[in-house]
């Protein structure tokens, strides 16, 4: 159970359309495959999606940190010292995701190697997930209609909505259009992503106060402490703490100091580790956890719903799990399936999920050969198609 080598492989695969949000504008998945290696031939892998306006973040910078500094600070160690590895890691400032994926990667070996999966060692609390869909800016219209479509398709009725624009009523309009379109048939909340003011937050939801919201998640700055407890002061719309609530103790200011009433876990930003940390928080404080998203592709939105579904306090809600459906392609070698609102857990020992040799090597953009041994596939090489021939 010994670590001999860990992974850090850049690829994109375009999005079938822009995803837009107030904090930023994404165009393809640049995200970062990473893969441990241990002396018994297991590969554990996981998903690092980088977001430079959000944590600082790239795909350059995350592959570096991992090849120059955390490589070798986790080699050597066994599966069992996930403990050491997340206080080694810990010494380096920042780089959320790179650590986070590193930590799922050892579970996910670890659980490979145990022959458990991941979730069961968790918690095993449920084996699926409802899912809540993401719906960027656009007119109201056209949010209604992807909307549909994602309740006839796949039978989603629960919906996050971004907003943060300016005017307000640009998003406001959204959420009312919504809401006169379900009826009483759909959950819905609300996404700033830091995008308004404190006043301008509690402009917007006087006009949505007739809607039934069901959360606002980090409608203003995540450094305006005051701000955000004045505006909760405002409202009974249970506040969730997402960019201002990325550690434990983030997650304790926030909601002992008011500025908060419910917190966003997202696997890509804690790993299993750290979100073990936030959900015992949680539960300790005795407030909603909701599992959330960094428009993870396959490989990341399977590590949310393992451990999403692993507790009871993270399956009570439906969890942000249906980005992937934005992306044109995506790198498992057996698809993700979200049937009548559900996601299940994939199915096997640690994950549950491989990686399709072809789509990494078409996808991956380092230009490396590459070759993988084990249970999860046979030795392979190729050399990577330039991204325009795809």
């Amino acid at each position: 159970m010994k670590i001999v080598r860990v992974e850090a492989i850049p690829f994109s695969i375009p999005y079938l359309k822009p995803l837009k949000f107030a904090s930023g504008e994404v165009h393809a998945a640049d995200h970062v495959l990473v893969r441990v290696h241990t002396d018994d031939g297991i590969v554990g892998v996981a998903e690092a999606p980088p977001r430079p306006f959000t944590y600082g973040e790239t795909q350059q910078g995350i592959v570096a940190v991992i090849e120059n500094v955390f490589a070798a600070q986790i080699v050597g160690l066994t599966l069992l010292q996930r403990e050491v590895a997340h206080q080694r890691m810990s010494r380096t400032v920042g780089n959320p995701t790179a650590k986070s994926a590193i930590d799922m990667a050892i579970w996910d070996a670890l659980g490979q190697t145990l022959g458990q999966s991941v979730s069961d060692l968790l918690g095993g609390y449920t084996d699926r997930m409802r899912v809540s869909h993401m719906l960027g800016f656009e007119e109201p219209q056209k949010m209604v209609a992807e909307a549909e479509r994602m309740r006839s398709t796949y039978g989603i009725t629960t919906f996050k909505v971004k907003v943060g624009r300016h005017p307000v009523s640009l998003d406001t309009a959204v959420v009312r259009a919504l809401r006169e379109h379900f009826g009483a048939e759909a959950e819905l909340y609300v996404d700033g992503n830091r995008g308004w003011s404190p006043a301008e937050s509690a402009a917007a939801m006087r006009e949505m106060a007739d809607l039934d919201l069901l959360f606002a998640e980090e409608l203003c700055p995540a450094d305006d402490v005051l701000g955000r407890r004045w505006l909760v002061a405002q409202t009974t719309v249970p506040s969730i703490a997402d960019e201002s609530a990325t550690t434990p103790a983030e997650v304790t200011r926030e909601i002992l100091g008011g500025s908060a009433t419910a917190v966003s876990i997202k696997t890509a930003r804690t790993g299993f580790t750290v979100s073990q940390r936030v959900h015992h928080l949680a539960e300790g404080l005795g407030i909603e956890a909701v599992i959330g998203n960094q428009i993870d592709g396959q490989l990341g939105t399977a590590c949310a719903v393992t451990f999403a579904a692993a507790y009871r306090l993270t399956s009570r809600r439906a969890g942000e799990l249906s980005n992937f459906l934005d992306m044109s392609d995506d790198l498992l070698a057996e698809p993700l399936q979200i049937r009548d609102g559900h996601l299940r857990v994939p199915s096997g020992p640690g994950l549950g999920v491989a990686i399709d040799p072809d789509k990494l090597a078409r996808y991956r953009t380092d230009g490396r050969a590459w070759s993988t041994t084990g249970p999860r596939g046979a030795e392979k090489t190729k050399r990577q198609e330039k991204h325009h021939d795809l």
